[in-house]
């Protein structure tokens, strides 16, 4: 069965409407009723509905009465956009491995799972329970990245508050989903074609003859030269 969640706020809920779009700790979810307070055009209480698999998949069942959460409205399309595209499609849960202060700075480090480190690169985005932060440093083999966050962050979210040993909800970069999927026809036409230069396996029916292929010349080479050759030969 699913769960009803009702959350207090003091700015999220300007202009709010049934049926509008909400990120909880980054996890996009729907209004489904409102109260402002008296006097108020963006305070107030609001309910969600959390389905079984929310709470598979974030750290929303993780919330008990009293806690913190990161609220985040969807953006206007002629909005400025200061950080990364956050869908609010967490990805996987993270759990916090340290922090550690440097000067006013606040080092923290999670670690993750090999679904979503596969897309975690240094100097890239990583959306924290919905918080768009750049990723520092990177270690694939233990399954763990880092990365600082300055005082003015340390007051909006609430990572810093978070334990050793929480979960958190995570969302890579969609641009990096993107281009793997792009990817992936061109990478099995690759891992074709070197399975057939390296005798592993017969050219299929019409293939191209990689009887062609030239000392020291990758499958992926061979193909960029016979396209080229084709276009000349159409010009």
């Amino acid at each position: 069965e699913g769960t009803i969640l009702s959350i207090k706020c003091q700015h999220a809920l300007g202009d709010v409407y049934e049926g509008a779009s909400v990120a909880v700790n980054g996890t996009c979810l729907t209004v489904t009723s409102w109260r402002l307070q008296d006097g108020s055009r963006s305070a107030g209480e609001f309910t969600v509905n959390l389905s079984p698999e929310t709470l598979r998949r974030t750290n929303l069942g993780d919330v008990s009465d009293g806690s913190r959460v990161n609220l985040e409205r969807a953006a206007g399309m002629n909005a400025r956009n200061s950080g990364h595209n956050v869908q609010g499609h967490v990805d996987g849960t993270g759990t916090i491995m340290s922090k550690e202060r440097e000067g006013e700075s606040l080092w923290v480090q999670i670690s993750a799972p090999p679904e979503v480190m596969r897309y975690v690169v240094p100097k890239g985005y990583m959306a924290v329970d919905g918080t768009s932060l750049t990723v520092c440093k990177v270690d694939y083999k233990q399954g763990w990245f880092n990365l600082m966050l300055v005082a003015h962050t340390q007051t909006k979210v609430v990572l810093p508050h978070r334990e050793i040993g929480d979960r958190v909800n995570l969302e890579v970069d969609v641009l990096a989903k993107y281009a793997e999927t792009g990817m992936a026809s061109l990478q099995q036409r690759v891992a074709d074609l070197e399975a057939v230069v390296h005798g592993k396996r017969e050219p299929a029916p019409g293939a191209v003859s990689y009887t062609h292929l030239r000392a020291h010349e990758t499958p992926e080479h061979l193909v960029c030269r016979l396209l080229l050759e084709k276009k000349k030969k159409k010009e």
